[in-house]
């Protein structure tokens, strides 16, 4: 029996869906989706945009800066949930950060934003939380 240390990650592909499993949860992103590209240009325009789809959509469990401390945040899962982490950069490609804002996922819970958000609106989005990523 093989034991995953803490915060490890494993990939499994199921057809074209690969399930990113992470310390006991999983996300169901297409096998491609470090690979897409935002579609979006991001301007001072697209920027504007996307932080005001953040501040109705996701501040309140990222929190204001996106630290993962908003009202509704987990505590336990607040290293997670923090968007400015340049560790979990890695992780988060731009189409991974889009499918996960698609498509969520029930336990931590994130919902989904398919039917509330366009794709081009889910892509802004993805601009702006991508710039809230610390400077190294």
């Amino acid at each position: 029996m093989s034991v995953r240390p803490a915060g490890a990650c494993a990939l499994l592909w199921f057809g074209s869906l690969a399930l990113v499993a992470a310390q006991g949860t999983a996300w169901q992103l297409p096998a491609d989706a470090a690979d897409e590209k935002n579609p979006v240009t991001v301007t001072a325009a697209t920027l504007a945009s996307g932080r005001r789809l953040y501040r109705d959509n996701c501040q309140r469990c990222h929190g204001p800066q996106g630290k993962g401390n908003g009202s509704d945040a987990d505590p336990r899962l607040k290293p997670r949930m923090d968007l400015t982490s340049t560790a979990r950069a890695e992780l988060n490609p731009d189409g991974v950060v889009f499918h996960k804002i698609w498509r969520g996922r029930e336990k931590p819970k994130m919902p989904a934003f398919r039917e509330k958000l366009t794709r081009e609106q889910v892509w802004t989005l993805v601009g702006f939380v991508q710039s809230l990523r610390e400077k190294s």
